[in-house]
C-alpha cells in the first residue's frame, strides 16, 4: 500500500510544481529601477543606443500617426507611442507626463526614444 501512495505523491507534486511555474505573478515591482537618469539635453549629447530612459515632460506636438515631439526642459527629442500605450483620458501639450523606454540612435536619422510605458503625472 505504500508503494502506491509514492507515486501518486511524486506526481501530486510534480503537478503543482508546474502549475506554479506556469501561474504569472499578480503583483508588479514599483519601487527604484536601475534606469539611467537622464535629460532630454544629456542623451542627445552622450547617449547610447538602447539606453533605458525614464524622462517627465510634455508632449509638444504629434508629428505622424505614432510620433510626437517631446521636451522635458531642457531639449526635445521625438518619441514613438503606440496608441495602445496612451492611458485613459486626454493629453494635450500641457499635461505631465513620465515616459519610460528605450532611446534609439539608427544610422542616419535623428535619436529617437521608443515608448514602452506613459503615465500622466500630477504637476508638482
Amino acid at each position: 500500500m505504500q508503494r502506491a501512495r509514492i507515486p501518486a505523491l511524486a506526481g501530486l507534486l510534480a503537478a503543482t510544481t508546474l502549475l506554479a511555474l506556469a501561474t504569472p505573478a499578480a503583483a508588479q515591482y514599483t519601487g527604484p529601477r536601475a534606469i539611467d537618469a537622464a535629460s532630454v539635453a544629456e542623451l542627445l549629447k552622450s547617449g547610447r543606443d538602447d539606453q533605458p530612459v525614464v524622462l517627465r515632460g510634455r508632449l509638444l506636438k504629434k508629428v505622424s500617426s505614432d510620433k510626437y515631439e517631446f521636451s522635458d526642459g531642457t531639449g526635445t527629442i521625438r518619441v514613438e507611442i503606440d496608441a495602445k500605450r496612451f492611458p485613459a483620458g486626454p493629453i494635450d501639450d500641457k499635461t505631465l507626463v513620465e515616459i519610460e523606454g528605450e532611446l534609439e540612435k539608427d544610422f542616419m536619422t535623428s535619436p529617437e526614444i521608443d515608448v514602452d510605458v506613459l503615465r500622466r503625472v500630477a504637476a508638482p
